[in-house]
């Protein structure tokens, strides 16, 4: 089973780094680099959920320009959330 979740998390991780916005992109690459492999299973779930929106949704709702909706309002999103708080996107380096 830890095979199969491994996988996952590589699956996650590059569809978190190939979204299509440069700006999502990199939030949401970064963001899987950093914690998915300390993800549960249960969180896995929320992310890739979270994963299914639109790029420019998850920006409004992780840069806080519309409120998130309560299907998504969840541990993930906080996370995701804090995170944006700390990231250096590299074109503004």
């Amino acid at each position: 089973m830890a095979g199969e979740t491994d996988v996952r998390r590589k699956r996650l991780l590059y569809r978190s780094r190939r979204r299509g916005m440069r700006e999502a992109d990199h939030l949401l690459g970064g963001f899987a680099k950093r914690t998915l492999d300390g993800f549960t299973d249960e969180q896995l779930d929320r992310y890739e959920r979270l994963l299914e929106n639109t790029d420019p949704d998850l920006l409004d709702w992780i840069t806080g320009r519309a409120p998130v909706p309560d299907a998504f309002d969840n541990d993930v999103m906080a996370l995701l959330m804090d995170f944006k708080t700390t990231f250096k996107p590299p074109w503004n380096h």
